[in-house]
């Protein structure tokens, strides 16, 4: 998960590269006009720990609204911009945003942004003394929840948890499904079961025959019901498209796009040659668990465009790892040479299904661009 980070003090950014040091992933730090501009931040402690300038590949953006245009000086990008239309280019993209100051701020950036809780980025508060930090929209969806945690580790902070069902140490549907690789059709049942989880009452869910793992054990106050169920169950967890007597129904993502692309591939042709395939196998986004590429594609910016926006995990894997793969697929001598496997995209949504899937798409190539689908086996537990 790629986070930008926004500072308002001078401590802020201090903060703010001490964390991006520590980050995997692309960190963006950005500051308002008000925050120093020289890009240094040495003398200033956080935790006890002398800080430093920020590391190789931290990019570091400050907000000037004196500048007419973008300037690169000593290091820092200033950009004149509004905080809110700032935090809309962000959400657009998926980042996860972290605001370094009040929380008053970060609330009047993102309201005119939010969309729903299946959708909207993560979004967090951290104060500029870095003694807390505070998940504030998307906790679970949009794993804002785990982010605080792991920025308490980094840092030091206090993470301030609210949600009720984490407070209280209780099932959430919406975790269960992110975990299991679900689709919520109707998110409204969401605050149905979790008034009945969080007054303790017992829920039933009835999975799909064969897709329910069972391996682990059920949660107290959970109780499974046979499949079909014959009268009303609170969770359903199924692919099949009937009507059920339930208040959350749950779908798999089932399908998983392997890519390749040319270098340098603008996010449009991507998009609409993606958008194009699902047509054509008659399906929509909600039931993609994964893009799936060859390793030296894990930084293709169009790819990670699309992984972000669609909210759609992007995972890569090495020539080696692709080439064993199992399964009949169309082989290229071309691109061996080129990238050291015989199939890209095909392999790929293979490789993702773990050895359970099978092709449903078959690479179809356009544009310096291929494409294959696969569907992959399902089933939902207790992880």
């Amino acid at each position: 998960m790629n986070i930008s980070m926004i500072s308002f003090t001078e401590n802020g950014m201090v903060l703010s590269m001490y964390i991006a040091g520590r980050m995997t992933g692309e960190s963006r730090v950005h500051a308002d006009e008000a925050c120093v501009r020289t890009g240094r931040a040495s003398g200033l402690e956080h935790g006890g720990k002398e800080m430093y300038e920020p590391k190789a590949g931290v990019q570091v953006f400050t907000k000037c609204t004196t500048c007419p245009e973008l300037v690169h000086k000593h290091g820092i990008r200033y950009v004149k911009q509004p905080l809110a239309d700032w935090a809309k280019e962000q959400m657009n993209e998926g980042n996860a945003l972290l605001f370094i100051g009040a929380c008053g701020i970060a609330v009047r950036a993102v309201a005119p942004n939010i969309t729903d809780k299946l959708h909207d980025s993560p979004v967090l508060v951290m104060d500029e003394k870095g003694r807390y930090v505070i998940p504030v929209l998307s906790g679970h969806m949009g794993g804002a929840n785990e982010l605080a945690l792991m920025l308490a580790e980094k840092t030091g902070a206090e993470p301030v948890i609210t949600t009720a069902t984490d407070l209280n140490d209780r099932f959430a549907v919406d975790l269960f499904a992110k975990k299991n690789r679900l689709f919520i059709v109707n998110r409204e049942g969401i605050a149905r079961v979790s008034s009945k989880v969080l007054a303790g009452q017992g829920i039933t869910m009835a999975v799909e025959t064969g897709h329910f793992r069972e391996d682990v054990p059920l949660p107290e106050g959970i109780t499974m019901a046979a499949y079909p169920p014959a009268q009303y169950v609170d969770i359903v967890v199924t692919s099949e498209k009937r009507e059920f007597d339930t208040a959350i129904l749950l779908r798999p993502r089932e399908y998983v796009i392997g890519i390749g692309c040319k270098r340098g591939k603008e996010i449009e042709p991507v998009r609409g040659f993606i958008m194009r395939a699902l047509q054509e196998l008659g399906i929509t986004g909600t039931q993609v668990a994964m893009l799936a590429s060859i390793d030296r594609k894990r930084e293709e910016a169009s790819l990670l465009t699309w992984s972000r926006q669609e909210q759609i995990p992007f995972v890569t894997y090495s020539a080696a790892e692709l080439q064993k793969v199992e399964g009949n697929v169309n082989r290229s001598d071309f691109v061996r040479e080129k990238v050291g496997v015989d199939n890209v995209c095909e392999r790929a949504a293979l490789r993702a299904c773990e050895g359970h899937g099978k092709l449903v798409y078959e690479k179809h190539a356009e544009n310096g661009m291929t494409i294959a689908v696969a569907r992959r086996e399902w089933k939902a537990g207790f992880l």
